[in-house]
């Protein structure tokens, strides 16, 4: 394994870690290793490591128990919400499956924050999606542009426009699961016109104050991309 060359150790220590284990490297069945191995591994200090153990317990990847030493958990006790433990999953094998769960999150909560929007945005917020909606359509016409980053914040800037606390805490959770989703959604379209217009009609149900409006186009976007989702799942269980 190569040695980590950076200022900041810890945080490079956790990734590596963090990625060992969503893999599968790590595990409850294989165990863990020991500091000192960990040491030999990363070419880092004991400081370095007890560091990133600390990061990874918080994150709920790993517990330190009585006789038992560091135990990695099952996955059904990881913080999804964190934004590093989403991206190491994505990263390490983004699995339709794992897509397919984070749309249909996505479903539960963007709806409602578009009707909300539609309700309690202000003048200036609207003119946030409006400016990502307006870097689409640039996008569009210009391939040097990124259409994936105009979409990211077009969405984003929606969950901020509920004005809903809870809500705006999911931002740079569903800003980092776009990043990923976006990719394989995006070419299943198969024409960018209609990815923008499909976005206009959202920003205009906002713009227009019509909540019910917004709620449904804002559902219809995201239930395209379960359904091709789903058919790609299908496809592979068919293999």
């Amino acid at each position: 394994m190569a040695l980590i060359e950076n200022l900041n150790l810890s945080d490079r220590v956790t990734q590596e870690l963090g990625l060992a284990i969503i893999s599968g490297k790590y595990s409850n069945e294989s165990g863990f290793p020991s500091e000192a191995k960990m040491c030999e591994d990363y070419g880092v200090s004991r400081t370095s490591i007890r560091e990133a153990v600390k990061m990874l317990g918080a994150k709920g990847l790993i517990t330190s128990r009585p006789r038992k030493g560091i135990v990695v958990e099952p996955a059904t006790k990881w913080n999804l919400y964190d934004t590093s433990i989403l991206r190491w999953m994505l990263d390490s094998s983004p699995s339709l499956q794992v897509l397919r769960e984070f749309l249909q999150m996505r479903m539960a909560i963007e709806p409602q924050a578009a009707a909300l929007a539609a309700q309690f945005a202000t003048d200036e917020q609207i003119q946030q999606i409006e400016k990502a909606l307006n870097a689409m359509i640039a996008a569009g016409n210009d391939p040097s542009l990124s259409l994936h980053e105009a979409d990211i914040a077009f969405h984003t800037s929606i969950l901020a426009a509920s004005n809903n606390r809870f809500i705006l805490q999911l931002r740079d959770f569903v800003s980092t699961a776009l990043n990923v989703s976006i990719q394989h959604t995006t070419p299943a379209k198969g024409s960018i016109k209609a990815i923008i217009e499909e976005h206009d009609k959202v920003y205009r149900a906002i713009s227009l104050r019509q909540p019910e409006r917004a709620k449904s186009m804002t559902a219809y976007l995201i239930d395209e991309a379960i359904i091709f989702i789903d058919a790609e799942i299908a496809k592979q269980e068919q293999k």
